[in-house]
């Protein structure tokens, strides 16, 4: 198993507290237009006040759109932004992992990238002037893509999650950058890790690399107990780190 999406699927042009468990969704549900003129349904999660409020995309993990990234969600809305996670799987989601990775193979990254995050982002830029986005294991891997070919962005926030780097392009990436890696990651190995901060550097990206000694989805409240995925491993102190530290990088690139 892996939640690393494999080289072919690139080829296709307190409240806020993150240690809390699932609630009921607060949010509701949507549909945008991509690029292309395609509808996309997506969960909106929207802050108590929106006026002026930047936004976040916020891109699933390999479950699908299921109450966790949900979660998430009503999280950034609880500290004030407008957030948007877009239904990559089109009503597709599963708690087991053999079908979550054959969600994953079918998913064209370059597609979901260009249309339907895009799609996304253009429909946040329609109420708000900033817009970020963040993304968790195969979602971190389109975030690096999204503020790759998205020019509308304005920050991202990557979770333990990377394309082959031969699909990134430095120098198109022109917003700043914060990410977070797991040291123990089965995934994502550590020197995977520093060949990205290096090319990403080498490349001028503003970028801000956070490793904690955790497993793969430190942060996912629901990767704890008997029946999670070997290898990952929630971590309560450094998920509330990373959540700290992401609050304040967006606090610092998409208010103002």
């Amino acid at each position: 198993m892996t939640c690393r999406p494999r080289s072919r699927h690139f080829l296709s042009s307190p409240e806020n507290n993150v240690t809390q468990p699932s609630k009921q969704p607060a949010g509701k549900t949507i549909s945008y237009k991509r690029p292309d003129g395609k509808d996309v349904s997506g969960y909106l999660a929207s802050p108590a006040k929106p006026e002026g409020a930047p936004a976040i995309v916020v891109i699933q993990e390999w479950w699908g759109l299921n109450d966790q990234i949900r979660g998430v969600a009503d999280r950034l809305a609880a500290a004030g932004y407008l957030a948007l996670v877009p239904d990559l799987y089109r009503g597709e989601k599963t708690v087991e992992e053999e079908e979550a990775h054959h969600l994953m193979s079918k998913l064209d990254f370059a597609d979901a990238a260009t249309q339907d995050i895009r799609g996304a982002v253009q429909y946040l830029k329609g109420h708000t002037q900033n817009v970020g986005v963040t993304g968790f294991c195969m979602g971190g891997a389109l975030t690096l893509l999204a503020l790759n070919f998205i020019p509308e962005l304005s920050a991202g926030v990557v979770f333990y999650g990377m394309p082959p780097l031969e699909y990134l392009d430095p120098k198109a990436i022109k917003v700043p950058v914060q990410a977070h890696w797991a040291t123990q990651d089965e995934f994502f190995p550590a020197e995977n890790v520093d060949k990205l901060e290096e090319k990403l550097s080498e490349g001028g990206v503003d970028i801000e690399f956070h490793r904690y000694l955790a497993h793969h989805a430190f942060t996912n409240e629901e990767a704890v107990g008997y029946g999670r995925i070997s290898g990952t491993q929630y971590d309560p102190v450094w998920a509330q780190l990373a959540w700290d530290r992401t609050l304040t990088f967006f606090g610092r690139t998409l208010w103002g």
